[in-house]
């Protein structure tokens, strides 16, 4: 009996819903949430008028799926630093280089995702798009603290340090150059001195 053929493992219907996710990211890159619309977001992939409908059940899951695809790229950065570390300060100082990648620390970036992050503050769904980002966030550090820390005390942490990168990207979308990438990443090696102090850095760079 013949073998059957093997299946391609990418079919044009992928092909198609990638085009349309990428020419979504585009169009939140320079115009934030409400720019994407069903008609850019065909324009701009260069297919025809209502298209979309017909690979996604609407523009919010095209913009599900793009923030998903944001998400896998960040922790994939950030797992690439963290794999380049050999002690605990490099893994926290590993994530801050992670969540501020240097591509793509620029104003339109930041602007447009203070747009999302503005309209989950009302909006359940775009909310529940954020939230896997704090989860892995606190996943990392808490790993990296637990064995100097208390967990009370690593929790305060984790809520300042995040604040901390949101803030740092929010002052990045509102100015074109009074927050460099460097700076921004220094203030944040200082939060974490002054907030760990200095036996527990010394502990974390010990091993």
């Amino acid at each position: 009996m013949p073998a059957k053929p093997k299946r391609q493992k990418t079919r044009i219907e992928d092909i198609r819903r990638v085009e349309l996710i990428d020419a979504a990211h585009r169009i939140f890159l320079r115009e934030g949430l409400k720019g994407l619309t069903t008609t850019k977001i065909c324009a701009e992939a260069g297919m025809s008028q209502g298209i979309l409908t017909y690979y996604f059940r609407d523009k919010d899951e095209v913009l599900f799926e793009m923030v998903r695809m944001n998400n896998r790229v960040l922790a994939d950065a950030v797992v690439v630093h963290l794999r380049a570390a050999s002690n605990g300060w490099e893994r926290l100082t590993a994530l801050i280089d992670g969540n501020f990648p240097a591509p793509y620390y620029d104003r339109p970036t930041a602007r447009a995702w203070i747009s999302l992050y503005a309209e989950a503050a009302h909006n359940e769904r775009y909310a529940r798009l954020i939230r896997p980002y704090y989860r892995r966030l606190r996943s990392n550090i808490t790993a990296i603290l637990k064995p100097v820390m208390a967990p009370e005390a690593i929790d305060h942490f984790v809520r300042g340090f995040a604040a901390m990168i949101d803030g740092l990207w929010l002052r990045r979308g509102h100015s074109e150059t009074d927050m460099w990438l460097d700076e921004a990443k220094l203030l944040l090696v200082e939060y974490i001195e002054r907030m760990l102090g200095s036996e527990v850095v010394a502990r974390l760079k010990a091993g």
